[in-house]
């Protein structure tokens, strides 16, 4: 535990990842800022320190996941003639389960506050899931001009498809089902050979 008025370095990144694995381990009904801080070896007070309350961090901590899954996607196109298609592709929407996951989106959306803080953030042009099917149209439509993606393969639709399946796995999935990974590789593979 850090001592109190000792400096911790990336609060933020040390909190998100204790409320991960809080949320994996007991479900979203066990987040609270206690268990958090406990969970991160921290100083009770310090996720007030640093947030308004459960729902300005609830909703920070999907607009950083979405953030870092954006920018993975963004980098999808140096990508391009590297590599598998299929593969480059299933690791970004691999990214978007592993950035906050199943459990973080669940909570999300248990807390109204919280959905409204991310709406409102989305609204103002912070990344989220349309960066994410920007990213990969162009990422596709690099591939396809290298000619390792074919030409009747429309990249918008196959980037909807992709993000769309993925978001739709992350709000209907919970912990403790399936691992949604393996059916994103099938649509994948499926999307790129029709």
């Amino acid at each position: 535990m850090s001592p109190r008025g000792v400096a911790t370095p990336d609060v933020r990144e040390q909190l998100f990842a204790a409320a991960e694995r809080v949320v994996d381990r007991h479900g979203p009904g066990a987040l609270t800022s206690r268990a958090v801080t406990t969970e991160a070896g921290c100083a009770k007070g310090l996720l007030h320190t640093h947030f308004a309350g459960m729902d300005e961090f609830v909703a920070e901590l999907c607009l950083d996941r979405f953030a870092r899954t954006a920018a993975q996607a963004e980098s999808l196109v140096d990508l391009a003639g590297r590599n598998t298609v299929a593969g480059n592709l299933d690791a970004v929407a691999r990214a978007l389960f592993d950035y906050g996951g199943l459990a973080i989106s669940g909570l999300a959306m248990a807390r109204p506050g919280s959905m409204l803080r991310i709406r409102e953030a989305l609204e103002g042009g912070a990344p989220g899931f349309d960066a994410i099917q920007r990213a990969v149209t162009g990422y596709l439509g690099a591939e396809q001009r290298l000619g390792r993606v074919a030409e009747t393969v429309d990249p918008a639709t196959v980037a909807l498809a992709v993000v769309g399946t993925a978001h739709h796995l992350l709000m209907t999935s919970r912990p403790g089902t399936p691992d949604p990974g393996p059916a994103m590789t099938r649509l994948v593979s499926a999307l790129l050979d029709g």
